[in-house]
């Protein structure tokens, strides 16, 4: 079961707070994925089609318990896609349009109603309803493992408009981006997306994937600790190649027995240990000396071989 269908299955089990709910969260599922035909005068039927299980469990259980319509179901496969495909027709009945009108989607003598229902969302729970319905019927949420994007397609501008106000209201930012003829409305934000999640009343889906969220975390900080102390290996072994390079350099010119007690104490124990940091090369110093007096001893190293190399250069340029 993909993540978006587990979402739908849990937000299928939620109830609404309040009598209204439940017309809020029919008069969006209808208007999300339904079609409205009208034949003749106040002749109306719908049909609404759904790949998820709970959407059209739901549908139905709305159905019969605020109107008591008649709701034949067709379930068919798909082969190709191995998918069921779940068609309810409610038909053309007596109450249909009086049914129609108090969810907010006919108008009395005008047709259709644009975009949403004030008056099923005038209570912060039915707009939470309203939402959840949508969501129901044309949402899509990728599964957390992958990247965070939540959107929920619909096919009316004015109705995609008042759901991002919904959205707003409940503290939820979202984006509107028209495609192929209809409108998604898409949250990238893991905060807004738990934060939809846990409006709509999908709180075991927000715990996954605030999860989810905590294990990446941890991961990318484990990754950026490893990134971060290869770099600092990588320049350490840089570092104590040119070191060994300035030994040989200072052993020729100037002669190791030459140096001052410190500096030859450096050269022999960088030679015993090639691989090693500064820091742990000093702890091996009698007495111990900090990982700044180390690369003292490098700087004067390389001073005193600059020195000889100027001071040979100088004496073959008079000779």
């Amino acid at each position: 079961m993909s993540f978006t269908a587990q979402v739908k299955d849990e937000l299928s089990r939620v109830e609404g707070t309040c009598g209204e709910c439940a017309y809020a969260q029919l008069s969006a599922i209808t208007r999300v994925c339904g079609t409205l035909s009208l034949r003749g005068t106040g002749r109306y039927s719908i049909r609404v089609a759904t790949e998820t299980g709970a959407v059209a469990r739901t549908m139905i259980k709305l159905t019969h318990e605020l109107f008591d319509l008649e709701t034949p179901l067709t379930v068919r496969h798909s082969n190709l896609h191995k998918t069921r495909n779940y068609l309810i027709e409610i038909p053309e009945q007596d109450e249909l349009e009086e049914d129609l009108v108090r969810l907010g989607i006919l108008v009395p003598g005008q047709g259709l109603a644009p975009g949403v229902p004030e008056e099923l969302v005038r209570r912060d729970c039915c707009k939470r309803a309203f939402v959840r319905g949508a969501f129901m019927a044309g949402g899509f949420i990728a599964d957390p493992r992958g990247d965070f994007h939540l959107e929920i397609a619909v096919s009316g501008e004015t109705l995609a408009q008042g759901i991002v106000g919904l959205f707003s209201e409940l503290g939820i930012s979202a984006r509107l981006n028209r495609r192929r003829g209809a409108y998604a409305i898409y949250i990238k934000s893991f905060d807004d997306i738990v934060g939809l999640l846990k409006a709509m009343g999908a709180r075991r889906s927000a715990l996954v994937v605030e999860n989810v969220r905590r294990v990446k975390s941890l991961k990318n900080e484990v990754n950026r600790r490893v990134n971060a102390e290869l770099a600092n290996q990588a320049r350490s072994t840089g570092a104590a190649a040119d070191q060994m390079q300035l030994i040989v350099q200072a052993e020729r010119l100037i002669g190791l027995r030459a140096l001052p007690p410190a500096l030859r104490e450096f050269c022999l124990l960088r030679r015993a240990n090639p691989d090693v940091s500064l820091a742990s090369l000093g702890e091996r110093c009698v007495p111990p000396a900090s990982k700044s007096a180390m690369y003292h001893r490098v700087l004067r190293l390389q001073h005193l071989v600059d020195e000889k190399i100027a001071s040979t250069s100088d004496s073959d340029s008079i000779g």
